[in-house]
C-alpha cells in the first residue's frame, strides 16, 4: 500500500511545497518544529485543504484540487494517534478498543481483537479505566483503538512527545512490532532522530516547507546534507546481527562482516538490529590507532566533508559496516587532510551508544 502526497500552500511568510511517495511500513516525516510536518499530516487527514494538491492512498484519491475532489475526514479511513491518548475516560480499556472496532468497514474484515491486545501487551489492562493507566499504557491503548478501526493508513503526530524517556522506551518496541507485523502503513511525525533511526522504513526530511531528503532511513540519515553540520543530532544507522554474548558483559555484533562491541544486549544471538552511531561520538584517525581503550575501529573511505557555518564539519565515512558520520572541527578536518577518497578510521567507544539508539529490524533492506 502506497501513500502519495503532493501539496502546495502559501502562508504568510512561509511556503509549503512537499511531494513524496510513502511505501508500506513506517514513513517518518522528520524535521524541526515549524518545517511543515503537522500541516502535511493535517492535509492527509482532511483537516487542512492546501491551495494545490493531490493525495492518494493505495490508488484511492483523497484530495485532488484540480478536479475538485476532497473526501471528508470521516470517510478517509484513517486512524489517528495523538500526543495524548485521548481515550474516553468513562469507558474501560476494553470499551475504548471496541469503540475503535465499531468504525471498521463491513467489507474490510475485522482485525482480531485478541491479536491486537496481545501485540500491544494490554490484556491485563482491559477492565481498567484511562485514569488508572500510565502515559505509556494510554498510548498503547490508543494504538490498539486505531488498529481495530481497520484504517487504510495510520497518522501518528509526535505520539511520544508528551512522554518521559522511560515511557518512550516502553512504547518504541510496540511501534517496531507494528512496522514488522502489521500490514497497515503508518505516517509518523517526529523531530527526534532516535525515533527516526529506530522506526522508519522510509524517511521524508523537511526543511522550511520543502523536502530535502527522502528514502530508506540508513540512506537519509547517512546524508550529511540532511542535518546542518553543527547539530548534535547528526548520526548514521548501521544494521548489524548479534554474533555472541561475552562473559565480560559485552555483546558482539557483526555489521558488514565487521565486529562491533556494545554493552550487553538482551536480544538473542542472530537478532538483526539497527544501531545509531551519533556523529559527536566518533573520532577519526588517518592511520589505524593503537593503544586505545575504544574497542570499535572501522576503516573506510571519506565520502564527503561538509562544513557548517561555525567551526564544525560533518565527515561521511564509507566503511564495510556501512556509512558512519563524524562531527569534528574544520581545523581537525584540515589538519588530517580529509577529503573525498581519503582513507581514515572511525573510532567508536562501546559505551557511547545509548540503549535508546538500538532497535530491532533491518532498515531499508540493508544486509547486516
Amino acid at each position: 500500500m502506497t501513500l502519495s502526497v503532493a501539496i502546495r500552500h502559501r502562508f504568510p511568510g512561509f511556503a509549503l511545497d512537499a511531494a513524496f511517495e510513502a511505501p508500506a511500513g513506517i514513513t517518518v516525516l522528520f524535521g524541526r518544529s515549524g518545517c511543515g510536518k503537522t500541516t502535511v499530516v493535517n492535509a492527509v487527514a482532511g483537516l487542512f485543504r492546501p491551495d494545490e494538491g493531490r493525495i492518494t492512498v493505495d490508488g484511492r484519491c483523497l484530495l485532488d484540487t484540480a478536479r475538485g475532489i476532497a473526501v471528508p475526514p470521516h470517510r478517509r479511513r484513517l486512524g489517528c494517534i495523538f500526543q495524548e491518548g485521548r481515550l474516553f475516560p468513562h469507558l474501560t480499556v476494553r470499551q475504548n478498543l471496541r469503540y475503535g472496532a465499531w468504525f471498521a468497514p463491513r467489507d474490510a474484515g475485522r482485525e482480531e481483537f485478541g491479536r491486537v491486545v496481545d501485540l500491544l501487551g494490554i490484556g491485563h489492562l482491559l477492565d481498567r479505566r484511562p485514569g488508572a493507566l500510565s502515559g505509556g499504557e494510554k498510548q498503547r491503548v490508543a494504538i490498539g483503538r486505531a488498529l481495530l478501526a481497520r484504517p487504510a493508513l495510520i497518522l501518528a503526530d509526535e505520539p511520544l512527545a508528551a512522554l518521559d524517556d522511560a515511557r518512550k522506551a516502553e512504547i518504541l518496541p510496540y511501534f517496531e512490532r507494528l512496522r514488522d507485523e502489521m500490514a497497515v502503513p503508518i505516517l509518523y511525525v517526529t523531530h527526534a532522530v532516535s525515533e527516526v533511526a529506530r522506526l522508519a522504513t522510509t524517511v521524508v526530511a523537511l526543511e522550511v516547507g520543502r523536502v530535502v531528503g527522502q528514502g530508506p532511513v540508513a540512506e537519509v540519515l547517512g546524508d550529511p546534507s540532511v542535518l546542518p553540520a553543527g547539530t548534535r543530532d547528526a548520526g548514521a544507522v548501521l544494521v548489524a546481527t548479534i554474533a555472541a554474548h561475552h562473559a565480560d558483559g559485552l555483546t558482539e555484533l557483526r555489521a558488514g562482516g565487521q565486529p562491533l562491541l556494545l554493552p550487553h544486549l538482551s536480544q538473542a544471538v542472530g537478532t538483526t538490529l539497527r544501531v545509531r552511531i551519533a556523529a559527536h561520538d566518533v573520532i577519526l584517525s588517518r592511520t589505524r590507532p593503537e593503544g586505545l581503550s575504544a574497542l570499535n575501529i572501522l576503516a573506510g573511505t571519506v565520502h564527503e566533508v561538509r562544513a557548517g557555518g561555525g567551526p564544525g564539519a560533518i565527515v561521511a565515512l564509507d566503511t564495510a559496516a556501512g556509512r558512519v558520520l563524524a562531527r569534528i572541527t574544520r581545523r581537525s578536518a584540515a589538519a588530517l587532510g580529509l577529503a573525498p577518497g581519503v582513507t581514515a578510521h572511525a573510532v567508536i567507544k562501546s559505551v557511547s551508544v545509548a540503549p535508546g539508539d538500538i532497535g530491532t529490524g533491518r532498515p531499508g533492506g540493508l544486509e547486516p
